[in-house]
C-alpha cells in the first residue's frame, strides 16, 4: 500500500500541488561524521600522531597482539588502539608503562634531560649577575634575630 504525500509550500506559491511518492523514496543521507577538533595545535597532532605509530611498530615488531600488549599494559585493547592512532587523552603513565614493557623506558627518563636543555641553559645564563657581592655578616647590636 503507498501513501502519497502533497508537498504543501507548492500552493503558497500558486502552483499545483507536487505529489511525493514516500514508499520508493529514500531517506536523506546522513552526514558524516564530525571529525573531533582537538585544539592542539599541528604539530603536537603530528608528534602524538608519530608516537603512536612508532609504539604500534614497536609492538608489532616484537610479534605482540594488540590484545597481549593490553594484558601487559593493564588496559583495553580499545584503549591501546587509540593509542597508536596518537589520540590526546592518553594518560603519559599508560605512554611510560608500554615503553616499559617495549624495554624502551630509557627514551622516558631523557626526553627532556636538564643537562642538555640548551635553551633552558642559555635563558639561565643570561639571568645570572655580572658580580657576585660578599654578604654582610648579622651582627648583635644589628637587632637581627
Amino acid at each position: 500500500m503507498r501513501t502519497i504525500k502533497q508537498d504543501n509550500r507548492s500552493q503558497v506559491s500558486g502552483k499545483a500541488p507536487v505529489r511525493k511518492n514516500t514508499a520508493t523514496e529514500s531517506p536523506p543521507p546522513l552526514p558524516a561524521p564530525a571529525k573531533r577538533n582537538s585544539g592542539l595545535p599541528p604539530p603536537v597532532a603530528r608528534a602524538l600522531k608519530k608516537l603512536g605509530a612508532d609504539l604500534a611498530l614497536a609492538r608489532r615488531r616484537r610479534r605482540l597482539t594488540q590484545a597481549s600488549m593490553a594484558e601487559r599494559i593493564q588496559t583495553s585493547v580499545a584503549t591501546l588502539r587509540r593509542m597508536e592512532h596518537g589520540d590526546e587523552r592518553i594518560p603519559i603513565g599508560l605512554i611510560a608503562q608500554t615503553c616499559l614493557v617495549l624495554g624502551e623506558l630509557d627514551k622516558i627518563n631523557g626526553l627532556l634531560d636538564t643537562a642538555s636543555d640548551d635553551i633552558g641553559l642559555t635563558m639561565m645564563n643570561q639571568q645570572l649577575p655580572l658580580r657576585v657581592r660578599k654578604k654582610s655578616r648579622v651582627t648583635p647590636e644589628s637587632g637581627a634575630l
